[in-house]
């Protein structure tokens, strides 16, 4: 045993503590220093703003602005027990958090993400959303990089519980410039952000397939989902076009839960129909999540290959009859207007002629209307089996199109000035002409020429709708392929059906006066028609690429007509002439054609912007109907394009004017306008929802109709304000 002295113990203790009192201080110190030295790496936050049920701030990553393009906010929402924030869709009922960054300075966007969301049912409805603790992650863009930022957001949301109260709070957070450190809080914000589904199986989640089954009138969308690891609590939200809503799934597990069925059952309201439709589907286990976009197809079944759920032949009658009846009104909308002269020369010119002749010529352009509508089922056909957008009237979105067109519109009207005459070569003209004219008189179209009058006029008339067509065209492209060939055909029936009666009757046309020098004077009114369709053409050419390349064109066909004109007296040409003249008016004609394809990509994407009206109207937003409707309001939506001449009469003679205008810009009213003169995946699924393929489209939203009213293609003043009414709940 050793011992140690009373004293030397008491000497030894008193350093130990001398010793150890140094140790804390210097830790105390320590502290203070790193608090003092670096108080950012603990807050880079805006203050909290507490409200009853919610409590919300701003959160940064890094305690400056940095040099990066990206900074990393969030924004942090603290909830009472038992109230709830919404998810980007948020279901049957509500509207997500937004935010207005407007009075931020040095920010050029700010893009928010949504973490798994939960579902949550209250009296039989079905929403989704956050509880206790959310940070949703935000991905902004300063405009200058490198430099200070400030940040200013207004955010609304909506809290709910057995009631739901709407909120504003504005938030503030400035990031000096500088590359700083990261905060505490950038591990929350990282935290939220893993919980942003992934679009595949990033995180252990994937969907396999997604079908349809049931019937069309009651579809079931069944999702097969595989996790690399037991499911716990699988769900899958399903975002769709408006109208629709979708129940809770009901599941069953194979695999040892490693594999699953999910079955929702879905309804429409006013009988949407869902296959075809352009969905998102996002499935969730606790806090993983991954998302799909599809596209909603019925099994491989039999009927399916047909186009989707089992349809009756009465049904299917009927909507034959509405294409028809459809493609018939289709020649008194105004889309038609621009090709009356064509329609109109090809009556006049037969006054006097024998009625076989007669009888042929407009067969052959009912022909060509007929085969033009299945060409164009044979692009929608296509379109869709691609998975691309498709709809009425979407060829007048390509700038090639309108300027082949414009082409063509010149050179028909060149012909009807006289110009030249179109033939088909001489050793085929003897089976194809209807007779040549006598005693210098205009020679006499072929039946090619028919045909192709015929096809010209299909084509310069899809720009818009008409009534009961838009219903057969929904109708057909949810369908399969023999649908849509089925239901163009019979549209483009009745669109030849005055041809069609003329054939059958031709002293209609046979009776009128025989062609004279009234008939000269004629050709030349109606080719002036025809030059007022090609500077509407180039009209809309000008809202997609610009009035640049609007006016280029228009220079190239000016020189295209002069060309014609100065080789029009064939007897006094040299070979030279002869061959030189077709030649340069093709070159001209390709390089008219062609013209779009040398824009730069940033002079088309330029002008996608949605469509500015006056003060009254506002860009649309789908996200902010739901908003507005939950306020009380009333919503209208009008749908146009440069190139709907219908919706331009609609707006003048309707929207434009009073009762409606005054109605319109009234209390408690947001109107809002998309154009659709380009493509757009936002506005085709938009219309899809109701079941529409083409324009014009208007809907009034209220809290009496909050799925929407479509309105008729053609307005009308009662129309709009019943529509108004009903909506309002009255």
């Amino acid at each position: 045993m050793i011992g140690i002295s009373s004293e030397f113990g008491t000497k030894w203790l008193t350093r130990l503590h001398a010793r150890a009192f140094q140790v804390c201080a210097g830790a105390v110190l320590a502290v203070v220093a790193l608090g003092v030295a670096a108080p950012s790496v603990w807050a880079a936050a805006s203050p909290w703003i507490d409200q009853e049920q919610a409590r919300l701030r701003l959160l940064a990553a890094a305690d400056t602005a940095g040099a990066e393009d990206t900074i990393s906010l969030g924004l942090h929402f603290k909830l009472e027990p038992g109230w709830k924030v919404y998810w980007r869709s948020p279901g049957d009922a509500g509207y997500p958090p937004q935010i207005d960054w407007a009075e931020s300075q040095n920010l050029a966007a700010a893009e928010m993400e949504w973490p798994v969301p939960h579902r949550f049912s209250l009296f039989g409805l079905q929403t989704f959303g956050y509880g206790d603790e959310v940070v949703f992650p935000i991905a902004a863009r300063p405009i200058r990089p490198g430099q200070a930022v400030a940040l200013r957001a207004k955010v609304e949301y909506l809290t709910c519980n057995e009631i739901c109260i709407p909120r504003e709070a504005v938030l503030a957070l400035n990031l000096p410039a500088g590359s700083g450190e990261p905060t505490a809080d950038g591990f929350l914000i990282d935290t939220f952000r893993l919980r942003v589904p992934g679009k595949g199986p990033a995180q252990g989640l994937e969907i396999e397939k997604a079908v349809l089954t049931g019937t069309l009138a009651a579809p079931v969308v069944e999702v097969t989902a595989r996790s690399d690891r037991p499911f716990e609590s699988p769900d899958v939200l399903i975002e769709a076009p408006p109208g629709f809503s979708f129940a809770a799934p009901e599941i069953s597990f194979a695999e040892a839960r490693s594999r699953a069925v999910l079955r929702v059952a879905a309804t429409a309201a006013g009988g949407g129909v869902l296959e075809g439709k352009r969905i998102t589907l996002t499935l969730t286990d606790g806090r993983r999540g991954s998302e799909r976009p599809v596209v909603a197809r019925y099994a491989a079944s039999a009927a399916a290959r047909t186009g989707g759920g089992p349809v009756d032949v009465g049904t299917f009658a009927v909507i034959l009859g509405l294409a028809i009846l459809g493609g018939l009104i289709l020649n008194l909308m105004p889309c038609v207007l621009p090709v009356l002269s064509i329609k109109l020369l090809s009556v006049v010119k037969h006054g006097g002629r024998a009625p076989a002749a007669v009888r042929v010529s407009f067969l052959a352009s009912s022909a060509g209307i007929i085969a033009s509508f299945l060409v164009l089922a044979g692009g929608a056909i296509l379109v869709k089996s691609l998975g691309l957008a498709v709809g009425w009237g979407i060829q007048f979105q390509q700038p090639l199109f309108l300027t082949a067109m414009a082409v063509v519109v010149i050179l028909f009207a060149c012909n009807l000035f006289g110009f030249y005459e179109f033939g088909l070569p001489r050793w085929a003209q003897g089976t194809a002409t209807l007779g040549q004219a006598r005693g210098g008189a205009p020679r006499e179209p072929t039946l090619t020429e028919h045909f192709m009058t015929g096809a010209l006029a299909t084509l310069l008339a899809t720009p818009c709708s008409a009534p009961f067509l838009g219903t057969a065209i929904g109708f057909a492209l949810a369908r399969g392929p023999l649908e849509i060939l089925s239901i163009f055909a019979a549209l483009g029936l009745g669109l030849a059906l005055p041809y069609l009666v003329i054939a059958a009757v031709p002293a209609l046309a046979t009776r009128l006066p025989r062609p004279g020098p009234w008939m000269v004077t004629l050709r030349r009114v109606l080719g002036l028609a025809l030059v007022a369709t090609a500077v509407w053409l180039l009209s809309v050419l000008s809202a997609q690429v610009g009035l640049g390349g609007a006016v280029a064109a228009g220079a190239l066909l000016g020189a295209l007509i002069l060309v014609v004109w100065m080789g029009r007296a064939r007897d006094s040409r040299s070979r030279a002439t002869a061959i030189a003249t077709p030649a340069l008016a093709g070159i001209l004609a390709l390089a008219t054609i062609a013209l779009p394809a040398g824009l730069t990509p940033q002079a088309v994407t330029a002008i996608a912007a949605p469509q500015k009206g006056d003060e009254i109207w506002q860009a649309f937003d789908q996200a902010e109907i739901s908003r507005r409707v939950a306020q009380g309001e009333i919503v209208i939506v009008d749908v146009t394009a440069d190139w709907c001449l219908t919706c331009q009469v609609n707006k003048k003679l309707v929207l434009d004017r009073d009762p409606v205008n005054s109605r319109i810009a009234g209390e408690g009213v947001t109107a809002m306008r998309r154009d659709w003169t380009l493509p757009s995946d936002e506005i085709s699924a938009y219309l899809e929802g109701f079941g529409r393929y083409g324009i014009p489209f208007d809907a009034v939203y209220g809290p009496g109709a909050p799925g929407g009213i479509a309105l008729p293609e053609l307005l009308t003043s009662e129309a709009v304000l019943k529509a108004f009414e009903q909506a309002g709940g009255g």
